[in-house]
């Protein structure tokens, strides 16, 4: 024990020894350094930077030192009186006009006070305007839509109870029409959409069926034995081929809403569609752009039902001359177009003669996919409920109407410009503003109809023909 107690004290006696002697070292080496640093240049990040020679004067001497040269005494008003009687406080920088000057730099005048003062009541009172008209604003469109609500419900007792089981008396009366005009309610207007499209073609759920196992037996084989780029080249006679084609397109279809691209609820039910289709219809095949007119058919029908009304809305005049590019008759509903055009915009009609734009460059993307694509879903689902009133002038007249609607901004532009603006219309496009511009629009030319107008067009077309006949000639 005796050696334990010696060692430890041995051990402690030169630790005590040890720390005071490094304590003395330090101390000396720190007051050996104070002069140099205060000589020696300093340091920043990214060079050096001169010492200060002057200490940081104390924040009330500089303030002195302004009062003794300005002459000028400034008492700031106490805590509990600034900010008085304010019912409004931006959420905003804009309230840091008020606060004092730190403490190191001169405080503020009497006059600046105030003429900040006034400043800072000046900024509230924009903001109270800004917010009081955001509110009328916000309770407009609230209104507007409940009021829309309200229309849609009454609307739909309608259809549902008198319409709809009267659908072949009552369809063409003058009631109906104004009402249609004003647009379907959702439930019922897939049921409304197949009526009037009709079922000309007499498919049957059954038929679709078939043509759907076809397709997937078609889909199988190309997997086992084509490539891509085989498929890719195929030829026109072989327009199954175009079963491959679909998946391509079908991922371009409603992008934003994220429901057709794979892995999506919609995205097997429109492949399958689109499929059956190409089956049943080999001369025609997949068109780039049926997928956008599928798409919406499915969104408010069911599937065999949304594949007749498919099948027989591509099957009238107007989609089946544009999905089996005939040019010729292309050419008659263009001219057709150009004779209303001039009659009811004489202006742009001129405007884009001068450029020589031709319908051809912003009409075939809005009559191939029935401006499903063009406009915001909503408004082109509006738009198909006219269309299938009215059939395919409607289809037109919504192209004048889009015109119409922006015929001051087209007037300023270019060739290039008008292009790349119709091809993309703007967002913000509403559903009244479009359908007063159609509303606008007369379909009649010298007392003639659309109708009546193209028919002329086919009948001038027939007889040139005639007239260039080879048979003639000799």
């Amino acid at each position: 024990c005796y050696l334990e107690s010696n060692s430890t004290a041995m051990y402690l006696d030169k630790w005590l020894k040890l720390s005071s002697l490094f304590r003395n070292f330090f101390a000396k080496r720190t007051k050996e350094l104070k002069p140099a640093v205060q000589s020696a240049p300093g340091w920043k990040l990214f060079g050096k930077v001169p010492p200060r020679e002057n200490l940081p004067k104390d924040s009330k001497i500089i303030q002195q030192e302004y009062e003794a040269r300005t002459g000028r005494m400034y008492k700031p008003p106490p805590p509990s009186a600034r900010r008085k009687n304010i019912e409004f406080e931006p959420l905003s920088t804009t309230a840091l006009i008020l606060e004092d000057r730190p403490a190191n730099l001169p405080a503020k005048s009497v006059e600046e006070a105030l003429r900040h003062r006034q400043e800072y009541d000046e900024m509230v009172a924009e903001a109270k305007k800004r917010e009081i008209k955001e509110a009328h604003k916000r309770k407009k469109i609230m209104r507007e839509r409940f009021k829309q609500e309200e229309n849609i419900a009454s609307a739909m007792v309608i259809w549902v109870n008198e319409i709809l089981p009267n659908w072949e008396g009552m369809r063409a009366t003058r009631r109906v029409r104004e009402l249609w005009w004003q647009g379907l309610p959702p439930s019922v207007r897939g049921k409304v959409w197949s009526l009037a499209v009709g079922n000309e073609l007499n498919i049957t759920p059954e038929l679709y069926e078939i043509f759907l196992s076809r397709a997937k037996e078609r889909w199988k084989s190309f997997s086992e034995t084509s490539s891509e780029n085989d498929i890719e080249g195929a030829s026109v006679a072989d327009r199954e081929a175009s079963l491959e084609l679909i998946k391509l397109d079908i991922s371009r279809t409603f992008p934003s809403l994220y429901i057709f691209q794979k892995g999506g609820p919609y995205h097997d039910l429109l492949h399958s569609v689109l499929g059956a289709y190409t089956c049943y219809r080999p001369d025609v095949g997949y068109v780039q752009g049926m997928s956008f007119i599928a798409a919406v058919l499915i969104l408010n029908l069911e599937e065999a039902d949304a594949f007749i009304a498919f099948a027989n809305l591509l099957n009238k005049p107007c989609q089946l001359a544009f999905f089996r590019v005939d040019h010729s008759m292309m050419l008659k509903y263009f001219a057709a177009f150009e004779v209303f055009f001039e009659e009811n915009l004489p202006k742009l009609f001129l405007h884009f003669k001068s450029y020589s734009l031709t319908p051809d460059i912003y009409l075939i993307d809005w009559i191939f996919t029935l401006y499903s694509k063009s406009l915001p879903l909503d408004l082109a689902c509006r738009v198909w409920d006219v269309f299938c009133r009215d059939g395919e002038e409607f289809l037109f007249r919504t192209g004048l109407g889009i015109l119409r609607l922006y015929e001051d901004i087209l007037l300023q532009m270019d060739f290039i410009h008008i292009a790349q603006f119709l091809t993309k219309l703007p967002e913000d496009i509403t559903s009244e503003k479009l359908f007063s511009c159609i509303a606008a629009i007369q379909m009649q030319n010298s007392n003639k109809k659309w109708a009546q107008v193209f028919a002329s067009l086919m009948k001038d077309n027939k007889e040139g023909d005639k007239n260039h006949s080879p048979a003639l000639k000799s």
